[in-house]
């Protein structure tokens, strides 16, 4: 079939094989481009390893390090008649370039909240790589079901106190809006701290702990966003962002378990980037559109793949010749501009994410930020790379690919663990 894509919304409801296998092959050969680690994990856990975030940390521990990946994600396959997601094109992209050059790589197919998928990952470690060195945690969901009680438990995406209203973006009509709010209610908090919090973090690390499946020195790291002024109101003082302030505090018990065998734990802090997720957040995709024009114009501007392979530096580069995990993180660089930066904030998270936090950066987003009208917004912000992106996590624009050309949306995973 010949496939296009449908956008309603922030969301794209057609996928492209071939085109989701070339963004998969440009990102792997971005990391055979740059040096390999020489401290790198070399048997990683990749929890949301299908897209995103999750999917440039396993490109990167495997490419970058040669290591043995095995990730976990909740997709669906194509069939003959209708295009499966994208994550699950993304994933039979890396275990095909995985296996090609001779890479251990595995998935399982299920809820990663579940502890169904926990027991049957613990079973795969223990008959495939004995132990694990490090477990990325990238789950994002709308919703949980609690494995202890059953309960299905919603996120939200509201502010905390008050009402807001927020400037935004319309994508698909080009114009923008203004989006109000009200606050949301302690149940409605609860409820995204459980879903998108660090509990499921903490019993993951606990039944790995518990199975004798962490190697000595294992790390862990789970992904956050901090932001600035203009998305603050909504996302780090909002609802997400009691979420994410309790990824900050389940980290210390977390990071505690794993001293106790030489290892580490870290919230590690990432730019803003286009994904289905941010998206969907009032502000983002204008905060986006001014962001991206300005770091291109600084010649600082990041995906994830870049931004991944910046967080694999702080994390594996830093002290030599130590067998705590935690010395090896890099605490700061000097950048072009003769400024020592900080890699590591004073909650001990890992900013990957300074060159957008720049204050030359900041500063022309904020001035931006009120000169933006519909007739300008072409000239004013790189709404064109937006939607570019936008599209390509579904696998469309993305050179060198035949979108005239039929493909077979059947695409198989060899060896998938279905849960």
């Amino acid at each position: 079939m010949v496939i296009k894509p449908r956008v309603r919304g922030f969301i794209c409801v057609t996928t492209h094989p071939t085109g989701c296998d070339a963004a998969v092959k440009e990102q792997i050969d971005y990391i055979a481009a740059q040096p390999k680690l020489t401290n790198g994990p070399k048997k990683v856990l990749v929890l949301g390893a299908s897209t995103g975030y999750g999917l440039a940390a396993r490109i990167k521990a495997a490419f970058g390090s040669d290591a043995a990946t095995l990730g976990v994600f909740f997709e669906r396959p194509g069939s003959e008649t209708k295009p499966g997601t994208a994550g699950w094109y993304n994933s039979a992209a890396f275990e095909k370039y995985a296996h090609q050059a001779g890479l251990y790589a595995r998935s399982v197919n299920g809820d990663a909240f579940s502890d169904e998928v926990k027991q049957k990952v613990i079973e795969i470690i223990k008959a495939d790589l004995g132990q694990v060195d490090q477990v990325v945690y990238s789950l994002a969901a709308p919703r949980r079901k609690h494995p202890k009680t059953g309960e299905i438990i919603t996120s939200t995406l509201k502010p905390i106190g008050a009402p807001i209203t927020l400037r935004g973006l319309d994508t698909d009509k080009e114009v923008l809006t203004e989006t109000t709010l009200q606050p949301a209610t302690a149940e409605e908090i609860a409820g995204t701290v459980q879903v998108m919090g660090g509990e499921d973090w903490q019993m993951w690390i606990d039944a790995l702990l518990e199975a004798g499946v962490l190697a000595p020195g294992a790390t862990t790291t789970a992904f956050t966003y901090v932001g600035e002024e203009i998305t603050q109101a909504i996302y780090w003082n909002g609802s997400i962002g009691a979420a994410k302030k309790d990824l900050d505090n389940k980290v210390l018990d977390i990071r505690s378990k794993l001293q106790a065998i030489g290892g580490d734990a870290r919230v590690s802090v990432l730019k803003a980037v286009v994904t289905q997720a941010s998206s969907a957040i009032p502000t983002m995709p204008l905060y986006l559109s001014l962001l991206f024009k300005v770091m291109k114009e600084q010649g600082t501007h990041e995906g994830c793949i870049e931004q991944l392979d910046t967080l694999y530096d702080i994390l594996y580069n830093g002290a030599q010749g130590s067998s705590n995990a935690a010395d090896h993180i890099r605490h700061a660089l000097v950048d072009g501009k003769g400024r020592e930066i900080a890699l590591v904030d004073g909650e001990g998270r890992l900013r990957a994410d300074y060159k957008e936090m720049a204050p030359e950066v900041q500063s022309k987003v904020l001035e931006l930020w009120p000169q933006v009208t519909n007739e300008n917004l072409y000239e004013i912000s790189d709404l064109a790379g937006y939607k570019a992106d936008f599209l390509r996590l579904f696998g469309f624009g993305i050179d060198g690919v035949d979108y005239d050309a039929d493909v077979n949306p059947d695409v198989a995973i060899p060896g998938i663990v279905e849960v």
